[in-house]
């Protein structure tokens, strides 16, 4: 019994090994390994390889970074690290108008009438308790901003750009509220807002913080198709991007993510790493422009092979965030309403704990009323 105990531990190792170096590749080389390999194989190595490689990666024990040396220290509490992205060509709109909140920026498209980048830092430390998520509201200083009912109904949630957590916990209520001005939002798919793009904004404001000390995000939306929402003229963008910067003395680290509108719940955000350079060429944009030029080449062409390390105490968080989803109960309710053939809504996050609100109310009633009632997840 032993031995067969032992068997299968090595057998076990193997496998998870094989397996997180398979996920370790580049996405281009394992979609063509999904094309020549069993359909089976492959679902099984990413089914096991990316739990396993998220854990080593954030252990340290896996994966490489984009790692360059510079002579000049970090710019603490300052906006943008290397400068504001500097539009060089398509698809980049020519109308980019420059929004300064004070504590992040938003490079705005009145044609769009959605947010192209929106650049934060993340200082280390939390000074704030993170209040009630204030509502959504049309900032009537910026021509053809949309209003907040643009987004209802249109299967689309409004998608915050400098997010709310990050920004309420550093900077306080006035920084919270503004983040909830429709210039800071673009369209995103349900399962994009509030799967893999919630995961990244997690470790960026409590992970990668309490690992690296601070660090500055750009964030945007590209735009290809000429698709809109609903009865409005809001741009759909095809694609949203990350592009993440941290310094340790004189060692700055940078990665770069780009995520498509139609991702899977439950995405694992390490599948969607590009280089910077790959990016910019997506994007029409500059990044880090005013970096030294040797130090951006460098910096720019690598192509990191993990997400950033984390300390050994946060991998517990970092697998919650990811499994633990609080729109679950809507995700469930959604596929049923496909399956029927009906119309799929999107809605944001304020409008999903309304309706979970008025769920739980209903089910309080209900038993008081002495009937029999069960609480769903959420």
């Amino acid at each position: 019994m032993r031995r067969i105990g032992l068997a299968i531990l090595v057998a076990t190792l193997l496998v998870c090994g094989f397996a997180d170096w398979f996920v370790h590749h580049p996405r281009e080389w394992i979609e063509a390994k999904s094309d020549s390999w069993p359909r089976f194989v492959v679902s099984a190595l990413l089914r096991i390889g990316n739990p396993v490689g998220d854990m080593t990666d954030a252990i340290g024990f896996t994966g490489s970074d984009a790692i360059v040396e510079v002579e000049s220290a970090a710019p603490s509490g300052k906006v943008f690290f290397a400068g504001a992205p500097r539009r060089v060509g398509e698809p980049a709109p020519d109308d980019i108008t420059i929004i300064d909140r004070g504590d992040f920026v938003v490079g705005w498209s009145p044609r769009l009438r959605h947010p192209v980048w929106c650049a934060y830092h993340v200082p280390a430390k939390a000074r704030f308790e993170v209040g009630p998520r204030p509502g959504f509201r049309q900032d009537e200083k910026v021509p053809r901003c949309p209003t907040p009912g643009e987004y209802t109904r249109t299967n689309y949630d409004r998608g915050h750009m400098a997010p709310n957590h990050a920004i309420a916990s550093r900077f306080g209520p006035e920084a919270q509220t503004n983040s909830f001005l429709m210039t800071n939002i673009s369209p995103q798919t349900p399962p994009l807002n509030r799967g893999v793009w919630r995961e990244v904004e997690h470790r960026i404001a409590d992970l990668w913080t309490a690992k690296w000390g601070e660090v500055w995000v750009i964030v945007g939306a590209i735009s290809e198709g000429c698709e809109r929402l609903s009865g409005s003229d809001v741009d759909v963008p095809t694609s949203f991007y990350h592009v993440v910067v941290a310094q340790d003395g004189r060692k700055v680290r940078a990665l770069a993510m780009l995520f498509e509108q139609e991702v899977p719940w439950k995405a694992w955000p390490a599948r969607y790493i590009v280089s910077i350079d790959e990016l910019e060429r997506r994007t029409g944009l500059d990044f880090l422009p005013d970096m030294e030029d040797a130090a951006e080449e460098s910096l720019e062409s690598a192509l990191p092979s993990r997400l950033w390390p984390i300390k050994l105490l946060d991998v517990v968080a970092m697998f919650r965030t990811h499994y633990y989803n609080p729109q679950q109960q809507w995700q469930s309710s959604s596929k049923e309403r496909r399956k029927n053939g009906k119309q799929r809504y999107g809605a944001d996050e304020d409008e999903q704990k309304a309706v979970s609100r008025r769920s739980r109310g209903g089910n309080n009633r209900r038993g008081r009323r002495g009937e029999a009632s069960g609480r769903q997840g959420k």
